[in-house]
């Protein structure tokens, strides 16, 4: 029946075991962070993806980046790219909330100081090396914005991070930004 439907263009594939309704069959689209959720998982939107989400860097982010407890995969798909990238922690869930993206749909979304936190973990960012021109001159953040950051969460944040590296970046840029 699945293959079936494949060739007959009805379903598409989205990875092995996950289809979705080709367009011509569907009453909306389904939204991407949504998507991404279900093609990989537990998984959280993060990342660039994230910040641009956020409205806090100015470029368009053709991707969904995700991070995962996981190994890190990334799937190309008639839907768009989807990648997953692998940040061990022991509180996963830390600043990551669930928003409303469409009506009765949910999808769990770093929080702006989480998505950076992950960031500063990928791209192996050193405070001593790149300090805060990283997030205002390599990412394009405006300081005022960073100044705004909800911290509430950080401590919850650097208590699950098994990287040093970015537990110290995380604790001088809470420094340089202010109480």
């Amino acid at each position: 029946m699945v293959n079936r439907s494949l060739r007959h263009g009805e379903i598409i594939r989205l990875r092995e075991g996950l289809y979705c309704l080709a367009r011509s069959f569907r009453r909306s689209e389904p939204h991407p962070f949504v998507l991404a959720a279900a093609i990989h998982g537990p998984s959280h939107v993060s990342l660039e993806t994230a910040l641009a989400y956020h409205g806090l860097i100015p470029e368009a982010v053709h991707q969904v980046a995700s991070v995962t407890s996981r190994r890190s995969r990334e799937f190309q798909t008639p839907m768009g790219l989807f990648t997953y990238r692998r940040v061990p922690s022991s509180t996963a869930r830390a600043g990551v909330k669930a928003i409303g993206v469409e009506k009765n749909e949910w999808a769990f979304v770093a929080t702006p100081i989480r998505a950076i936190a992950d960031l500063i973990y990928i791209r192996k960012v050193r405070w001593e090396e790149d300090g805060m021109a990283f997030l205002t001159e390599s990412m394009r953040m405006e300081r005022e914005d960073l100044v705004k950051l909800d911290m509430k969460t950080l401590v919850d944040i650097l208590s699950g991070l098994r990287s040093r590296r970015t537990v110290v970046y995380l604790t001088h840029m809470r420094r340089e930004l202010g109480p």
